[in-house]
């Protein structure tokens, strides 16, 4: 049976990349470039390669900042997807799997799998998986049974989204895996969008803290969500960006070695000029709130002097119960 199947999804693979379908088709792409490009052969029943537990060590330091920040979100989402037989990975941008979540219970399954720690899910040793093509095409997308290159792997179904840094590089894959096979794709697609919103929020919590002294701002970018953040400083210069807004409002990397202030990033005289001064009045409002009215103690929790904060309480006229 198994003989019959590695047979049947390997002529069916063969038959879809020597088509045009490569063409029209992101997922016979990836099976071109699997084939072609790694020359990887679909029959090929090997487990996926493992880094030693010193290079997994390696692998896991240089994203330390991001996997602290992912913690959170990482055990959220396990709750979300945990009990219907899925574990949560996070892999490197080599496809590296260094960090995961699942049910004691279901450990030797997926070990089995190669769904573990220091497991290699690049396209290259891999072919197409939810992983390795993630990061090729970098974007949010489901490889779902047999669309997997390798028949060993045509039993998984893998939800994936990119992760980008705090410079708007990908720096990590975050994936929803499972070997049910009563997984359906309409299933999946609802694990899609839980995967997306715990990818934005490990985005959202590594940016600010890679910029923990600026104050972060939400772009008013209506097609970008909650994930277009700006950091600006002490004097409304911007500092950062996530590659949400970068996108959305044309930011490159060169931009932030000559800061402008946020007021021109956003346009906002010829757009809303209220849009700014209302947001920036309401972070002054909370400060003073929070500070009982003290006008110190609030420019001390904002990261500005009592003097720049007097300026802006006049400038937008705050009024002050203390």
């Amino acid at each position: 049976m198994r003989a019959a199947l590695s047979v049947h999804h390997a002529g069916r693979i063969q038959a879809a990349i020597t088509s045009d379908s490569a063409a029209k088709s992101a997922l016979v792409a990836s099976w071109r470039r699997s084939s072609n490009l790694h020359h990887l052969d679909p029959a090929d029943c090997g487990s996926p390669d493992y880094l030693t537990e010193a290079e997994l060590k390696q692998a896991r330091q240089r994203l330390e900042p991001l996997l602290q920040a992912a913690q959170s979100s990482l055990d959220r989402l396990f709750l979300a997807v945990g009990g219907v037989g899925c574990c949560v990975l996070l892999a490197d941008r080599n496809g590296v799997t260094i960090e995961r979540r699942g049910a004691q219970a279901d450990d030797q399954t997926f070990r089995s799998w190669g769904l573990w720690t220091g497991a290699v899910w690049n396209e290259e040793c891999q072919g197409t998986n939810g992983i390795g093509t993630c990061l090729v095409e970098q974007r949010a997308l489901t490889i779902h049974r047999d669309q997997h290159f390798y028949t060993r792997n045509t039993g998984l179904s893998c939800v994936t989204a990119p992760v980008y840094d705090q410079e708007g590089d990908l720096a990590a894959v975050l994936d929803v895996s499972s070997c049910r096979a009563d997984l359906t794709e309409a299933f999946a697609n609802l694990i899609s969008m839980a995967v997306g919103d715990a990818a934005q929020r490990i985005e959202a919590e590594n940016f600010k803290a890679a910029l923990p002294e600026a104050r972060i701002l939400l772009a008013p970018l209506r097609d970008k969500g909650s994930g277009a953040l700006i950091a600006v400083n002490a004097d409304d210069l911007v500092v950062g960006a996530t590659r949400s807004a970068r996108q959305g409002l044309g930011i490159t990397q060169q931009y932030f070695q000559n800061p402008r202030p946020v007021a021109d990033l956003l346009d906002l005289a010829q757009t809303d000029p209220d849009l700014l001064a209302g947001a920036e009045r309401s972070v002054l409002q909370r400060a003073l709130a929070r500070a009982n009215g003290n006008v110190s103690a609030a420019a001390q929790a904002l990261g500005i002097s009592r003097a720049t904060l007097h300026r802006k309480l006049n400038r937008l006229d705050v009024h002050r119960s203390h």
